[in-house]
């Protein structure tokens, strides 16, 4: 008789459930692309609702910091800059990702990344009218379903206007 393989709780999953945060697993397939994995999707969003990207930038003024914003979505530096209190703004290096933030490309979430480091937490507009959102699991091919506004209180987040439909 074969025993079911149970998909172990994530760190972020492990917080989240601690701070009585509902979220629903979800898993996506992956693929390695390159140096990194990333997930199999030509779509945006599942079952109605936008998979989120975390990205781990560096600020002139600040250091280190964190942006979320949907993955069709391109980040405007000027804009996140200016509301991070920065000149500029610019991406961590992929060789330094994982000494940043303690996470691989494709698995940072804005809760490991928190429980790790007191970098600043930026969410885009979009998440703030959303009813909820798709956002890593902390490992590559887990994400969870949360609220987007239970999910910025228990990571210190803001929310801002940065995320455009055209790269800069």
């Amino acid at each position: 008789m074969s025993k079911k393989k149970k998909i172990q709780k994530t760190l972020v999953e492990k917080i989240l459930y601690k701070k009585k945060v509902t979220y629903q697993p979800m898993t996506f397939e992956t693929e390695a692309d390159g140096d990194t994995q990333e997930i199999v999707t030509d779509k945006t969003s599942r079952n109605g609702y936008k998979i989120y990207k975390t990205l781990v930038l560096t600020g002139n003024k600040t250091g280190p910091l964190v942006g979320m914003l949907p993955l069709d979505k391109h980040l405007s530096y000027k804009k996140l800059a200016k509301i991070s209190g920065n000149k500029k703004v610019g991406m961590i290096p992929l060789k330094d990702l994982v000494k940043t933030s303690g996470f691989e490309h494709g698995a940072n979430s804005p809760v490991g990344i928190r429980s790790l480091h007191n970098y600043p937490i930026y969410f885009s507009r979009e998440a703030d009218e959303a009813e909820k959102i798709i956002v890593s699991a902390g490992k590559i091919g887990q994400s969870l379903l949360v609220e987007p506004h239970d999910l910025a209180k228990v990571v210190d987040a803001k929310f801002g206007d940065f995320a455009v439909d055209n790269p800069e």
